[in-house]
């Protein structure tokens, strides 16, 4: 049967349009706030809009106006006022509405600025359901409010109000369906404020969030038994502080004019080579890099007068002019710091001792694990990779290299419910990894676990990971597990490996929970799937009482046509988030340790829980 020709569309002067600034930032939101969710990431749209309008109050604090800033958040509004100079008053519209007019651009007003694009407040203003903004200066105000990026009105007059701007918006619903606030995650994102700029009186809803140490508050913060004090320095435009744990792997928090980069970027990546620098020269050797930097949590936030993010959403700093300087300061201050402080110093160098001692010992482990492989199958048993990886690089033949930032690699368990994914997934960035049933609990074991077990040593090899993070293949790492006991047993074991041998990928928002109906609705008009008792209930309420329910125990009992929908465009993703690396030991060894009396004593404390649970 041939397919009738499409219905030609004349392309002349009438179809090329011209959007206003506001209502392109709502045709292309993903331009500038990046992803949208539903609140349940730190890095969803929701809290991009909070951060646009504190950056601008942060912006003020840098450049000495204002010590303190008010927030306030409820279910769906936010409020920020700060005690900066305010808005010009006759700019007060434009720096809303229009896109790249601000004050960010003259270097005279603002040396280091989040704020670069004059974009980030119009994003908010165009996204909000309600927007309304109102500058004070010398005793005068002037005051805007829009509705989805369309003018509502306007005013002035006279006020004893003290300087500074009050912003006032609702996330439209339209757009940021169904959002909730996590306050756990806008409070996050206040201390990384308060550790970058000591002195700032932060508070949200009453509560005061400030630091007086700095950098070396967060790290204190996050890590309880540091192998040695942390190193500390402070100076105009750069300020770092690290230490040594008993720990694998690395961290680091990376910072740009007050703005977190998760991804890190060149500042970071000059960091750690000028550490690695340092300690090389003062122990007048060549010491290989894993060794030197295996265990070590650190931190560092500079200050730039231009710099290039990767994204609106600045995740990631790209200046490479400035790494040969950072390089320098770094350095020349630790082999002084060395020469100065031989009790740190020497603690240092016998965690790189013990670093290299392991490293030696798990190389005929690894030499083993690598053979076996090899002699096992030349691709990765249980993998269905996809077309597109986080770490392509492009070329003329593949100019897509930016898909790879859509990359998934679900683990999964059991063909059964592979199957069903395999037969719906997105191959161009969508990967499945069928686990063969319970993975080993690693807790409290050491490295050389990954290359005597098969399975933990082919996820290793699937993700690229085997040498660190940087060269990860997939942006999101998604356990997909039933929601039985069975299945969730396997996916706390599973985040058990990774928090003990590669917690960098948690800590950096990689790893994240898949969440799948629990219930199907439907009559014989209608299906509905429901995730929980309550839209189980709201769903017989709609359908009536007739309508048939169906309850999935397990992901392979989900069809392939249904499954389609639960890994698409509406997949509903739980980040896994760490508050703090000092947690994660204590948290392993309450859950996945030796069973203790004080773990069958929660047990028996949440047992109505755990019934209930066992009802649904």
């Amino acid at each position: 049967m041939n397919t009738p020709p499409a219905k030609k569309v004349n392309y002349d002067e009438s179809k090329i349009q011209t959007l206003s600034s506001l209502a392109h930032i709502r045709l292309r939101t993903g331009m500038y706030i990046g992803r949208l969710g539903d609140g349940s990431s730190y890095e969803d749209g929701i809290y991009i809009l909070i951060k646009e309008v504190i950056d601008n109050s942060i912006d003020e604090f840098i450049e000495g106006y204002g010590k303190k800033i008010d927030i306030y958040v409820d279910d769906e509004r936010v409020i920020v006022r700060d005690f900066g100079r305010g808005i010009p008053l006759g700019k007060v519209i434009d720096c809303i509405s229009k896109i790249n007019t601000g004050g960010k651009f003259n270097s005279d007003v603002f040396q280091f600025s989040v704020g670069l694009n004059g974009v980030g407040t119009k994003a908010v203003n165009a996204l909000s359901s309600h927007f309304y903004v109102k500058s004070i200066r010398d005793g005068k105000f002037k005051e805007a409010t829009y509705s989805k990026g369309v003018f509502v009105s306007e005013g002035d007059g006279e006020t004893d109000e003290v300087n500074g701007t009050y912003t006032e918006f609702v996330p439209d619903r339209e757009i940021f369906d169904d959002f909730v606030f996590n306050q756990d995650f806008i409070k996050k994102r206040l201390w990384y404020y308060a550790y970058l700029n000591r002195g700032l009186k932060l508070y949200i809803n009453d509560e005061k969030i400030t630091s007086s140490g700095g950098l070396l508050d967060l790290l204190t913060e996050q890590v309880e038994y540091p192998l040695y004090e942390p190193i500390y320095y402070s100076s105009k435009t750069l300020e770092f502080v690290f230490s040594h744990i008993d720990s694998y792997g690395e961290s680091y928090y990376s910072f740009v004019n007050g703005q977190y980069t998760n991804d890190g970027g060149t500042h970071q990546a000059a960091f750690r080579e000028a550490i690695l620098k340092a300690i090389n020269e003062f122990g007048k050797k060549q010491y290989d890099a894993k060794d030197v930097r295996d265990g070590i949590v650190g931190a560092i936030a500079i200050k730039v007068k231009n710099p290039i993010f990767e994204s609106q959403t600045k995740n990631k700093l790209g200046n490479t002019e400035i790494k040969s300087k950072i390089v320098s300061e770094v350095k020349n201050f630790l082999i002084d710091f060395f020469y100065k402080n031989h009790e740190t110093s020497e603690a240092i160098f016998m965690k790189i001792d013990l670093n290299e001692r392991i490293r030696k010992e798990l190389r005929s482990v690894q030499k083993e694990a690598k053979e076996l492989s090899k002699r096992t199958s030349i691709r990765i048993p249980k993998l269905r990779d996809c077309k597109y990886h986080l770490n392509d690089i492009p070329t003329q033949k593949n100019k897509d290299k930016w898909r790879g930032e859509e990359s998934i690699v679900f683990l999964t368990e059991g063909d059964s419910a592979a199957g069903s994914m395999i037969s719906s997934r997105d191959v161009s960035t969508q990967a499945i990894f069928a686990l063969r049933g319970k993975p080993l609990n690693v807790h409290g074991m050491k490295r050389d676990a990954i290359y005597k077990n098969e399975e933990y040593y082919n996820i290793t090899k699937a993700m690229n990971i085997e040498d660190g993070i940087d060269n990860l293949r997939y942006a999101k790492i998604v356990l997909a597990t039933d929601s039985d006991p069975d299945g969730l047993h396997i996916r706390n074991l599973l985040l058990t490996f990774f928090l003990q041998f590669y917690e960098s990928l948690v800590l950096k928002g990689h790893i994240y929970i898949l969440e799948t109906p629990l219930f199907r609705v439907r009559n014989k008009k209608d299906t509905l799937y429901c995730y929980n008792d309550t839209e189980k209930d709201k769903a017989l309420k709609k359908l009536g009482k007739a309508a048939e329910i169906t309850r999935f125990k397990g992901l392979g009992e989900i069809s392939p046509k249904e499954f389609g929908q639960f890994i698409g465009k509406n997949m509903r993703l739980v980040q896994v988030s760490v508050e703090h690396i000092k947690d994660i030991a204590e948290t392993l060894q309450f859950y996945m340790g030796k069973n203790t009396p004080e773990r069958k004593q929660f047990i028996m404390d949440n047992l109505d829980q755990v019934v209930e649970m066992a009802e649904i």
